[in-house]
């Protein structure tokens, strides 16, 4: 896809969730997109690879949240994966701070480059696990919000992320459809690990047939110490 072309694909959707985006970053946008489909013949980032839907199911998608977050907000993305939603808020939002977390070295190597490339300040991108990473006190209960797309089921990411934020913080997941059984099987989870559900937003995405929630839950409580578990335990075994 042409420049002149991305970039009114992307003034389109981004309008559509009620966001102006500038010339600056429809440019960091496309070189974003195009150093990913680079990558991606490299390492598995991800399956969408069409122009337009690079678009509106990342980064359209990624915007969606930063309405419920704040300028200066110190931010956690766990399994960010090829960046996401994390990249995406630190182009639309520079005040942001930053932290993308992933357990894949070679994501690492990718999202590093993203950074010097599009000059992006303020954020960093660390190589570690979700259950070793909440448990070294320089990050543990250190950020005002904890954000997650389609990482795992509700009850696991909430055990993987809440240990990361501060008392009234907050946890915002991102899902697709179909979460009512997901939600319910959480609660319990997210009660122990100190948080209570705040809302939950469904809408379709750029007025498309995309289906999207975002969980978002209060951090009301300070985790207990034994959470996280031992890595891989929230996932085989989570808190029902």
């Amino acid at each position: 896809m042409l420049k002149e072309e991305f970039s009114e694909k992307i003034k389109e959707y981004m309008n559509k969730i009620n966001i102006e985006i500038s010339d600056k970053q429809i440019e960091k946008f496309f070189d974003y997109m195009n150093l990913l489909l680079e990558w991606n013949e490299k390492i598995n980032l991800t399956a969408i690879t069409e122009p337009e839907d690079i678009i509106l199911k990342h980064f359209v998608d990624c915007a969606t949240i930063l309405k419920y977050i704040k300028d200066e907000d110190k931010i956690i993305d766990i399994g960010t994966g090829a960046g996401f939603p994390g990249i995406p808020l630190k182009i639309l939002n520079e005040k942001l701070d930053i932290t993308l977390m992933d357990s894949l070295n070679k994501r690492i190597n990718f999202l590093n480059e993203i950074i010097n490339k599009l000059d992006l300040k303020n954020i960093v991108a660390i190589h570690a696990r979700a259950e070793e990473l909440a448990r070294n006190k320089e990050y543990r209960e250190k950020f005002d919000i904890a954000t997650s797309r389609a990482v795992a089921n509700l009850s696991t990411l909430s055990e993987y992320m809440l240990p990361f934020v501060k008392k009234d913080g907050m946890v915002i997941s991102m899902k697709g459809s179909n979460i009512e059984e997901e939600v319910k099987n959480a609660k319990k989870a997210i009660k122990i690990l100190g948080g209570e559900i705040e809302k939950i937003d469904n809408f379709n995405l750029a007025n498309t047939n995309n289906i999207r929630n975002i969980i978002t839950i209060k951090k009301v409580v300070k985790t207990p110490k034994e959470f996280p578990r031992k890595a891989g335990k929230p996932s085989k075994e989570p808190i029902y």
